[in-house]
C-alpha cells in the first residue's frame, strides 16, 4: 500500500481563514485576503471550526493517489460521497498478473497463508482462461476483493475531517484505517492548523460508538504553554 499526496490547495489555511473572516466582517473576501497573515490564520480557523462552523474549510482541496490497495478498501472508500474518484478500470486493464493484498491476520498464520494463496491462484487461473474466451470485463467477475487496485481521490478539508473521524477509529477495518492515518499524516504536513484536531472522534470528545467502543480512546495532545 502506498499513499501519495498529489496536489493540494497551496494557500489552504490563508484561504480558509479568509472565508472565516468573511462571515463576520463587512469587508469583501478580496479585501480580507490581503490582510490575513499566517499568524492570524491559525487562530481564525481554530475559533471558527471550534464552534462547528466547518463550511469555511470546504475551500481547501487535497488529491491523493492510493496505490496497491484492495478492492475491499475501495468499496468502502467510495461510500464517502462528497469526493471525486478515478479508479483503475478492470474493464480496460487486464488483470493477468496476480497482484493481491494479504491481510495481516492471514500472514500471521502459515496454514491460512497456504489456503489464501491457493484461492488466489485458482481465481487468477480461472480469470486467465476466461479472458481467452470472453471480454476481460466479463472475465473479471471471478476476481476477488483482494485484487490490487489504484485509485485517485480528491476531498475538501471538511470531508476529510469527517473521513478521518470514521476511518482513523480503531473499529474501522484495518486496511482503510492504515490508509486514512497516512492521509492524515500527509495533510498535517501541509495544513497543520486545519487538521490539528483531526482523527477519530475520541480525539475531540466522547466516543460515539457506545457499547461498541474499543475501550481505548485517544486524547488530544496538550498544547505547550505560551510565552
Amino acid at each position: 500500500m502506498k499513499v501519495v499526496l498529489l496536489s493540494y490547495t497551496k494557500d489552504a489555511e490563508l484561504l480558509c481563514a479568509t472565508a472565516a473572516k468573511t462571515c463576520y466582517s463587512q469587508g469583501s473576501p478580496s479585501e480580507i485576503r490581503g490582510k490575513v497573515t499566517n499568524d492570524k490564520a491559525g487562530k481564525l480557523i481554530e475559533d471558527v471550526v471550534g464552534v462547528g462552523h466547518h463550511s469555511v474549510i470546504e475551500h481547501a482541496y487535497y488529491t491523493f493517489s492510493l496505490e496497491g490497495v484492495s478492492r475491499a478498501l475501495t468499496h468502502q472508500l467510495v461510500r464517502h460521497r462528497v469526493a471525486s474518484y478515478s479508479q483503475q478500470s478492470q474493464r480496460y486493464v487486464n488483470m493477468l498478473s496476480a497482484e493481491y493484498v494479504i491481510p495481516k491476520s492471514v500472514e500471521a498464520d502459515p496454514e491460512a497463508v497456504a489456503i489464501y494463496r491457493q484461492a488466489m491462484e485458482q481465481a487468477w487461473e480461472s480469470y486467465q482462461r476466461l479472458a481467452e474466451r470472453v471480454p476481460v470485463e466479463d472475465a473479471r467477475y471471478v476476481l476477488p476483493n483482494a485484487c490490487e487496485s489504484n485509485i485517485m481521490v480528491t476531498m475538501n478539508a471538511r470531508e476529510l475531517m469527517h473521513f478521518f473521524s470514521l476511518r482513523c477509529c480503531e473499529r474501522a477495518q484495518w486496511e482503510i484505517r492504515e490508509v486514512a492515518e497516512e492521509m492524515l499524516r500527509l495533510v498535517r504536513e501541509v495544513s497543520p492548523q486545519i487538521f490539528k484536531d483531526a482523527g477519530p472522534s475520541c480525539v475531540r470528545g466522547p466516543c460515539p460508538e457506545g457499547k461498541l467502543s474499543c475501550g481505548n480512546p485517544r486524547r488530544r495532545a496538550r498544547r505547550p504553554p505560551e510565552g
